[in-house]
């Protein structure tokens, strides 16, 4: 059986120095191979460093990236993952205060709102527990965007590599 191979970006916006090497395992042990990323320092966040990576594998790679690193609590991070021929695309963020944010996103890279989770941000709105608006927002990923965006211009002319996993 073959599997469907993808591609996407690693972004780690920031990490302690402590944590970076942990990070490399983590995604490598994902993609199945060595991963060694070019580390510079974080000017958003002072003692931090960012990377980026550029990757290929099989579909789901994202979601198993953002799952091994979750749960590490110093650490921000943003994944995507380009829709192929048989799958949608994925972005993943994460910041410590927020958690993890999973969107589905399409060819061109919109995201794309399931129709029960639109019908449930009507249904919260009208009840008066929040706003349309803010619902929506959430949907969107504003409120890791709002958070991340310091983090993503710090960055930028940062190199970036690729790695192909042989899928």
């Amino acid at each position: 059986m073959t599997r469907t191979a993808t591609r996407g970006v690693l972004y780690v916006h920031s990490a302690p120095s402590a944590l970076c090497p942990h990070v490399e395992w983590a995604v490598g042990g994902v993609l199945g191979l060595a991963v060694n990323l070019e580390w510079t320092p974080q000017p958003a966040q002072a003692g931090t460093y960012r990377a980026e990576l550029s990757w290929s594998g099989a579909v789901g790679s994202a979601a198993a990236v953002a799952s091994a690193l979750k749960g590490w609590n110093l650490l921000r991070f943003e994944i995507t993952e380009e829709p192929t021929s048989v799958s949608e695309g994925a972005r993943f963020s994460y910041t410590p205060e927020l958690g993890v944010f999973h969107a589905v996103t399409g060819l061109h890279g919109d995201i794309m709102i399931p129709e029960d989770r639109l019908k449930a941000a009507v249904v919260k709105a009208a009840l008066g527990d929040t706003t349309l608006n803010l619902e929506i927002d959430k949907l969107l990923g504003k409120p890791w965007d709002d958070e991340l965006e310091t983090f993503r211009h710090a960055g930028e002319g940062a190199p970036v590599r690729w790695l192909h996993q042989v899928v």
